[in-house]
Formats: C-alpha cells, sequence, structure tokens
C-alpha cells in the first residue's frame, strides 16, 4: 500500500534512517499473518511539484499542464515549465534526474516512485498528451545515456511494487538488529498507527474528527438499518421460498442497491468527515434519508411476512399493517418517536426486531398518549411496565402531552417478538409512575398523574440495583459512581467551550484550555422508577439559548447489559452566532490514574494506544473515537466510553476523558474546503459508560500494551450500535386490521457465542434468487470473531458462552431450515480459492461437516443455500 499524510516531524524521522518504506503489522497479530509493505511518501503534498523530489521550485516546471493554454494555475515559485526540445532536453533531463537522485537517497532501494498527478487532473486528451509528450523525450534522452545509471519508465503501483519486490530477492536491504518480516525481508516492521496528522507548524487535522456530528450519527443509522433490513430480506426468502413471498425482497432489491450506494458514497474523505460545502452536505443528506425511508418500509413489510401466514395467497409488497417507531420528516431533523394513541379497547401492538446473534433483553421505550396503560407479552402474560415523563430541551414545549413507557422485552436472536400496550385493561397491572424530584430556579409545574417533590440538597443520589449515581445538583452534573460491591469512581463530569483562531472544518486550533460554561441554577429533574432511574438537566449558561441539556439513566434490570451501563444523553444545540469559533466538550475528570494513556478504537474493529505529550499542542493530542474511548489504572480498574457516533476524544490530564461534541467555524482552514462550519444542526449524542475491573493480574509493562475491550465492553457496543428496531400498528378501524398467524419468530436454534458477530446475512443476487440451480449458494454469512481482554470477566456478568467453548455449526444454525452447499469465500464474494483464503485447514470440514473455525480479529464468509423444512 502506499499512504501520503503523516506528520511532517514523522516522515523527517523515517527518512533519516531510510524507514520510509516498512512492513506494518497490527497490533494483535503476533503470527505476522496480516503483515503489508507500505511505502510513505516523503514530502508535503502528493501534487507534482512534490513528488519529483524536495525541492518544489524545480518539479513544478516539471509539471506540464501548468504551461499556457491550460486552467491550472502558475507555479507560485516564479519558474513556469516549458515545453521540452531537442535544445534543452538534456538540461532538463539532468535537472529532472537530480531531483529523483536526491529523493533517492530517503530510501533503501534503487527502485524510485515518482506520482503524476493531482485533484481534478488529465481532465482532456491535451492535457494528458503534453504530460505525456515532454515526460517522454526526458526519459528517452536518459535511458539511451548509459553513462547516467538510470532507466525511467512510466508504470502503475504494481509495476513498482513488483520491480521493487525484485531488487528486495535480490540484495538483503536489512539494518542490524532490526526486527523485519517475512512478508518481504529487507525492511523494518512498525505498529500503531499515525493520528494526529498536521502537515505544517501546529496544523494538525483533529478537527474533522467532529465536524457536522449529525450526519456522523445519520451515517452509523443508515448503516445499522441497512444490515438489518439485508438480514430480514434473506429471513424472508430463507423462510419462505414460494415465489409469493419472494417478490417483497426481488421487488425492493434496487432500492437496497441504492441504500448500498448512498451509505458507501458518504465514506467519502469529504462526507463522513464533516468536510464538504453546504450544498454537497445537502445532497449526502437527502440520499441517506431518502434510503432510510425506504429500508423502513420495506422492514414493516418484511416483519408481516415473517409474523404472518407464509401460504397467505396476498401480495406482500402491498403489505402495510406496520410502520417504524421512528421517523425523520427530512433529512436535517432529529428523528422523532412516534406515540401511541391508545384509547380503550383494542390493543396496539409493537413489535421489536433485534438484529444481533444473541437473545436480546433489555428495557424498551415507546411513547404513549395516556400514562395509564398496561403491557403485555404475545403469550398472554402481564409485563412490568413505568411511566416517566417526556421531558424536553426547550423547555417552552409542554411536557405534559406524551409519556415514555418502558418495560423489560426478551427478544430472540435476529428475531421477532410482539408486546401489547393497552388503555383501561382490567387484567393486567397498569404503568406504575415515576417519582419525581425537582430542583428549578424557575416555576416548575408537576405533570399529572406524577407526584413531585423539591431536592433541597446540594448533592443527590438515584439508584438502580447495581449503582448509585451522586449529582452536582446546581450544575446538574454527575459526580461519581458508587457499585454495590464497594467500589467507586469519580466522574467528575464537566462541559465545556473550547475558543479558537485558525480552527476550520479540518483543524483543530484552539486558544487555550476549554472553559466551563455551566453556572449554578437551571433545571435538576429526576424521575425514578422500578425499572428506570434519569436524571434531566437543563443547565443555566451565560446565554439565553443554551447550547447543551441532557440526561443520565440507569437501569434496574437483572441479566441484562443495561444494568452494567451508565447512560448519558447529550442534546446538543450550537446555532447563534455568539458560538462562533467554539467547540463544545465534555470532559470526565475521574479518579483513575491513567497517566494520560488512553485507548480508541479504529474503525469499530481494534483498539489503538493514545499518549498524551507535553511537547505537541492539545489539538495534537485529541484522537478519533469511532465508537469507543477507555482508560486504565495500574490495578486494572477501567473506565469506557462507548459512543453512538464517531468523535474526538482527548486524554490532556491524568484521569480525564475528554469528547467534543460539536464546532461551529466561521472561517475556512485552507485545506481545500472554501468555506467555514456553520450549519451546525440539533443532534443527540448517547453514551454508554462503563466501570470494570479486572479479575487477573495485568502484566508489569500493561501501559506500554494496546490493550483490547472486554467481552462485555464489546457488548455494550454492539448493543449501542445494532439498537432493536421497533414497529408500532397502525392506527385503523377494527375490521381492516390484519390478522398475524404468529406473534414471535426466531430464526436460530440458539444464540451464538457472545465474541462471534455476525457481519451480515444476505442474498448477494435477489434478483437470481427464483432462478434455482442445483449447485447454488444463493445465502451468505460474514462472521467476524472479535479479541477481547482475557484480564477481565469472561461472561461479563451475563450467561454468555464464547466460541472457543461452543464451535458454530453451519449445518445446525438455523431452526427449521437446511443448510447445504456451504463454501468459504472472500469478503467481496469474488474468490473462493480456499488456498488464496487461508481457510485452507478447515474447507473439508465446513463444506461436509458445517464446523467453522474462526481466530480472534478474524472475519470470514460462507457462500450457503438454504431449503425450508416445512
Amino acid at each position: 500500500m502506499l499512504i501520503q499524510r503523516t506528520h511532517y516531524e514523522l516522515k523527517k524521522e523515517l527518512a533519516l534512517n531510510k524507514n520510509l518504506e516498512y512492513i506494518w503489522r497490527q497490533s494483535w497479530d503476533m503470527d505476522e499473518t496480516t503483515d503489508i509493505f507500505v511505502h510513505m511518501m516523503p514530502f508535503y503534498s502528493y501534487d507534482i511539484p512534490h513528488t519529483c523530489g524536495p525541492e518544489p521550485a524545480i518539479c513544478c516546471q516539471f509539471d506540464f499542464a501548468r504551461m499556457r493554454g491550460f486552467s491550472y494555475e502558475a507555479c507560485p515559485w516564479k519558474f513556469d515549465p516549458v515545453e521540452t526540445n531537442s535544445n534543452n532536453v538534456q538540461e532538463r533531463a539532468m535537472t529532472l534526474l537530480d531531483q529523483y537522485r536526491k529523493k533517492s537517497t530517503l530510501y533503501r532501494t534503487n527502485t524510485l516512485l515518482v506520482p503524476l498527478g493531482d485533484d481534478f487532473r488529465y481532465v482532456s486528451m491535451d492535457e494528458a498528451e503534453v504530460q505525456f509528450r515532454n515526460y517522454q523525450m526526458i526519459f528517452d534522452y536518459i535511458n539511451s545515456n548509459p553513462s547516467l545509471n538510470a532507466v525511467v519508465k512510466f508504470g502503475t503501483l504494481e509495476d513498482y511494487f513488483g520491480t521493487l519486490r525484485e531488487e528486495a530477492e535480490r540484495r538483503n536491504f536489512s539494518r542490524p538488529g532490526e526486527v523485519g518480516s517475512a512478508e518481504l525481508e529487507g525492511f523494518p516492521s512498525l505498529s500503531g498507527d499515525f493520528f494526529t496528522y498536521a502537515d505544517r507548524n501546529q496544523d494538525y487535522w483533529s478537527g474533522y474528527y467532529v465536524s457536522r456530528p449529525f450526519f456522523k450519527a445519520f451515517d452509523r443509522v443508515l448503516e445499522q438499518t441497512l444490515r438489518a433490513s439485508e438480514i430480514l430480506a434473506a429471513l424472508v426468502l430463507g423462510y419462505c421460498q414460494k415465489l409469493q413471498c419472494a417478490k417483497l425482497p426481488i421487488s425492493f432489491s434496487h432500492k437496497l442497491t441504492a441504500a448500498r450506494r448512498n451509505l458507501a458514497l458518504f465514506q467519502h474523505h469529504d462526507g463522513v468527515t464533516g468536510t464538504a460545502k453546504n450544498h454537497v452536505v445537502t445532497d449526502y443528506g437527502t440520499r441517506m434519508r431518502t434510503s432510510l425511508q425506504d429500508l423502513q418500509i420495506f422492514m414493516a413489510r418484511a416483519v408481516e411476512v415473517l409474523l404472518g401466514d407464509f401460504h397467505d395467497k396476498a401480495d406482500p409488497t402491498l403489505l402495510s399493517h406496520f410502520e417504524p417507531e421512528q421517523s425523520r420528516s427530512r433529512y436535517d431533523a432529529q428523528p422523532v418517536h412516534k406515540f401511541l394513541d391508545v384509547n380503550d379497547g383494542e390493543p396496539q401492538s409493537v413489535v421489536f426486531f433485534n438484529p444481533l446473534e444473541q437473545t436480546r433483553d433489555e428495557v424498551v421505550m415507546v411513547l404513549v398518549s395516556k400514562p395509564d396503560v398496561s403491557v403485555w407479552h404475545s403469550n398472554g402474560s402481564c409485563v412490568k411496565s413505568q411511566v416517566s415523563p417526556d421531558w424536553k430541551h426547550d423547555t417552552t414545549e409542554d411536557n405534559t402531552k406524551l409519556h415514555r413507557l418502558y418495560w423489560r422485552a426478551s427478544v430472540p436472536a435476529m428475531g421477532l417478538e410482539t408486546y401489547f400496550v393497552a388503555h383501561g385493561s382490567p387484567s393486567c397491572e397498569k404503568a406504575a409512575p415515576a417519582k419525581v424530584r425537582v430542583f428549578s430556579d424557575t416555576p416548575f409545574s408537576c405533570p399529572p398523574p406524577y407526584v413531585c417533590s423539591k431536592i433541597e440538597t446540594d448533592t443527590v443520589q438515584i439508584h438502580s440495583l447495581l449503582y448509585t449515581l451522586t449529582f452536582d445538583v446546581k450544575r446538574g452534573l454527575l459526580q461519581k459512581i458508587s457499585h454495590k460491591d464497594g467500589k467507586q469512581t469519580y466522574v467528575g463530569e464537566d462541559i465545556g467551550l473550547y475558543s479558537s483562531v485558525g480552527s476550520g472544518a479540518y483543524l483543530f486550533k484552539p486558544i487555550g484550555d476549554a472553559k466551563p460554561v455551566i453556572e449554578e441554577g437551571g433545571q435538576f429533574i429526576i424521575s425514578e422508577g422500578s425499572l428506570v432511574q434519569e436524571s434531566f438537566s437543563i443547565p443555566k449558561t451565560m446565554w439565553k439559548n443554551r447550547p447543551i441539556s441532557h440526561r443520565t439513566r440507569i437501569y434496574s434490570a437483572q441479566e441484562t447489559v443495561q444494568q452494567l451501563i451508565v447512560e448519558k444523553e447529550y442534546h446538543v444545540e450550537l446555532l447563534g452566532d455568539e458560538f462562533n469559533d467554539r467547540e463544545l466538550i465534555v470532559r470526565f475528570k475521574t479518579d483513575i490514574d491513567n497517566k494520560r494513556v488512553f485507548y480508541s478504537d479504529l474503525n469499530g474493529f481494534q483498539m489503538s494506544r493514545r499518549q498524551t505529550f507535553d511537547k505537541i499542542p492539545p489539538q495534537g493530542n485529541y484522537y478519533p473515537m469511532p465508537s469507543l474511548a477507555f482508560m486504565q489504572d495500574p490495578s486494572g480498574h477501567r473506565f469506557s466510553v462507548h459512543s453512538k457516533q464517531s468523535l474526538g476524544a482527548a486524554s490532556l490530564r491524568d484521569g480525564w476523558l475528554e469528547i467534543m461534541l460539536d464546532r461551529r467555524l466561521v472561517y475556512d482552514d485552507g485545506r481545500g474546503l472554501g468555506q467555514g462550519v456553520m450549519d451546525n444542526l440539533p443532534n443527540n449524542v448517547l453514551f454508554h459508560i462503563l466501570t470494570e475491573s479486572n479479575i487477573s493480574a495485568l502484566p508489569s509493562n500493561h501501559m506500554l500494551l494496546t490493550l483490547q475491550p472486554s467481552l462485555l465492553s464489546h457488548r455494550v457496543g454492539a448493543h449501542l450500535n445494532y439498537p432493536m428496531c421497533a414497529f408500532i400498528s397502525k392506527n385503523r378501524p377494527r375490521q381492516k386490521s390484519l390478522k398475524l398467524h404468529r406473534r414471535s419468530f426466531a430464526p436460530l436454534t440458539s444464540s451464538l457465542p457472545c465474541d462471534l458477530h455476525v457481519v451480515n446475512f444476505k442474498v448477494p443476487q435477489p434478483l437470481k434468487f427464483t432462478q434455482v440451480h442445483p449447485l447454488a449458494s444463493r445465502f451468505v454469512i460474514l462472521l467476524q470473531r472479535k479479541g477481547w481482554d482475557g484480564s477481565f470477566c469472561k461472561q461479563g456478568g451475563l450467561n454468555c458462552s464464547t466460541i472457543a467453548d461452543e464451535p458454530v455449526n453451519l449445518f445446525y444454525m438455523f431452526k427449521d431450515l437446511t443448510v447445504f452447499n456451504v463454501k468459504a469465500t472472500s469478503l467481496n464474494l469474488l474468490h473462493d480459492d480456499t488456498e488464496m483464503l487461508g481457510y485452507n485447514e478447515q474447507s473439508g470440514d465446513v463444506a461436509q461437516e458445517g464446523n467453522v473455525l474462526i481466530s480472534p480479529m478474524e472475519i470470514q464468509a460462507y457462500k450457503l443455500d438454504l431449503q425450508s423444512q416445512t
């Protein structure tokens, strides 16, 4: 691979020791099976002035598209390119070759790569011709003069790496004492990553970790909805292979494809990063919202098919008994919960789809119009429930209209379960209203039917079965988490704003430290029930339009993931000019002695060790946090924050973990966008906080190692990133309501091991599904085995097996389905050569016996076919 954007000081250090070409080793890979050879470009940019050699004023003279007649800017160094001819070819060739020779001293081999191009180049044949014509004349001169000791030619990256490997096989370039790799001898090995990037001075590119957080969150929602839709499409085709049922996924296949493309488009390096122009962001958002709507319509219909009669003659593409519980009115609007308008009489059904591979027990929430409602399970049993007020960030809104109804739901792995909500049911106990306690410096009216009392103390606590949380009442901030076993974690929550000069979509350039924004006063409301205990803070700030409100929740539900976490939800609104050139953070000032070392994930797959250095400014000590950051002390006490979206994090002082929530920048930062970032939107940021202590000794050098999440931490992350999908029955006249033949659906024979994740289960080509071939493998399952820290409780406090205990057999994974034609394939499904895939040792087993062996940190794909046994 070839990379360019790494810190200029790092390039200098590697160049001094001729280490710009190296073997990149993954931190978990003790067997060196994933080593990859890397070429790092040595200079400031990838354009022509910065690729022929160390002197851009000379290299620019060899960008022949800057000559007159083309629209590109002239060389800023005042020496422009001229046409090569027989009179100047010698001088031009010698000048260029001198740059090549100087550049070659930074690398070990005699094979040199010189990229020739830039953004938005080669837009015409004339441009391509002028570059080719001039270079070919120079190359011909060099190649026809053996005394110059050089051969130059046009080539591709494949040509370059192939030529370099041939040279490295003939000659050993290793240095004494160097740790190399069998992948390609003669080069050093290197682990880790290159965050955070600076291209000059103190210009660190840590701003884009957070820019446009609304769309970073939307990206995740579309991703998880697409995965859930593809799983449901595969389940419909697996369990109902009649032509009538196949109609549904087939008729929606073009919209599933469009959703994949729209999600993929947003992964562009100016999309999810938040570094596009406003009208481009609008286009991304509109595409994603259209796809989200299409997927939700499909899912609602697929749920109905899976709960209906597979032999029903009705056209499944027309059914729409259910609607998604959340919807978005516009691409730039927050999701809104639809509410159950419960009236006397017929109950309303709520169906949950669990997209994970383990049975899921968790407290769920829907909004209801009346508080006196009851909940019961599809088997007829009554379910205990709780109602709480639905507090709003905007205090002018009516808080009494709707209520949050909570109950504990259990949904099978990759399956469906139905619950019923009714008003005035005599057989089941009504939802118990939460008790409300209030501190407010403005008049507060208690919404019926709740009983409200005043908070008179400076600190207040809420309790679950496992935790006690302590809050500073007048500021509404979380102070401390106390565990029932006696362990305590001081949290010291604080909310602050950085002021900046020079920050933009890419760059973060703060002036000094963040200043606290929370003053004494505002409103602090506690709602306590049997299932959920919540604090809601509308803090007092110096601004009339406050930038933030936030909730803290704990759950009392035994043997659930929720019981083990503290949930933080921040509602952020950096909407006025008073927040120009400001960046909003939340900071947890814990008592964990982490020595300013923390760990954050890379793309949700692996962790990277992050260390704060005094010699670089705060912006250089900020790191990406796609989904998780944690700190740990020498005794193994760990504080983890899981995020539902990508953000940036830092540990600027011992025990501190700060996370940036949003940023509003007036000016362009000169990196190509040409504008500031002023299109901020209201956004909810959701964190799950986990405190853990290890149960076995840590190695003495643990502070230098890259640590893995615990098994429990992986489960917390999965629950946050793959939430349950809820569907509610539409309000319609009773005689038209659809009769469901089943109320639950459990496709797996049992939950899969807790360290195994189904990345996807899908039918890649639904349009060809009905063209059955006897050896067809029409379904694909992609499996990932997580790597986890064995020094923490294996079961994570939950009843949970691991793949090491119970290998997975694909033949027996699905209930009432026969699995056959199983074969390993590559992750893009294009290559079935088992030797190339490295699945060799088990390929026979999979095809004959169905057993899957998969190592930690591996993802494998299998094609298979399914036949219904009924």
